[in-house]
């Protein structure tokens, strides 16, 4: 009995040391430039995730870029200035909501243009579909080993 409560105890003990903490935030002292920190780094896009922002993402090099915003906010720079010199480090792409202009226009235009294209190909294919039973064309005749594998299918028999 005790050596099950010996192997029970150093199993707790490793389990327990095994477990990891989630990674503390940073208090700051001052509480209105971590806020202006969040809404900066809101903007910014994780460029490990891809689809979190800076704000919530825990990626080391998101810990990094809110650490960088954060010191040149007590620098003095402008959140113009900030995003200005992430832009030019990091291109476009580190923006969650990217300008319009020529570099980005497919990005932007993409999704409707995709939309668009379902569209005209759907219309096409019922508008065809129309055509050929406007024209009368029947349905292909089932063969009979078809037709049963058809009605054992609908009785729900298995194959």
């Amino acid at each position: 009995m005790l050596r099950l409560l010996m192997v029970v105890a150093l199993l707790a003990a490793q389990a327990l040391g095994q477990a990891r903490a989630a990674d503390a935030q940073p208090t700051a002292a001052d509480p209105a430039l971590e806020r202006r920190v969040h809404a900066l780094t809101a903007e910014l896009r994780c460029l490990v995730c891809q689809n979190q922002t800076v704000a919530d993402s825990t990626a080391p090099l998101a810990v990094d870029l809110k650490d960088q915003v954060r010191e040149q906010m007590r620098a003095g720079r402008s959140e113009a200035q900030i995003l200005a010199y992430m832009t030019e480090r990091y291109g476009d792409f580190v923006l969650y909501r990217p300008p319009l202009k020529a570099s980005t226009a497919l990005l932007w235009a993409g999704p409707a243009l995709l939309l668009l294209l379902g569209g005209v190909v759907l219309w096409r294919t019922l508008r065809q579909r129309e055509r050929g039973l406007a024209q009368g064309e029947a349905a292909p005749e089932l063969s009979e080993q078809e037709r049963a594998r058809a009605e054992r299918l609908l009785r729900g028999e298995s194959l």
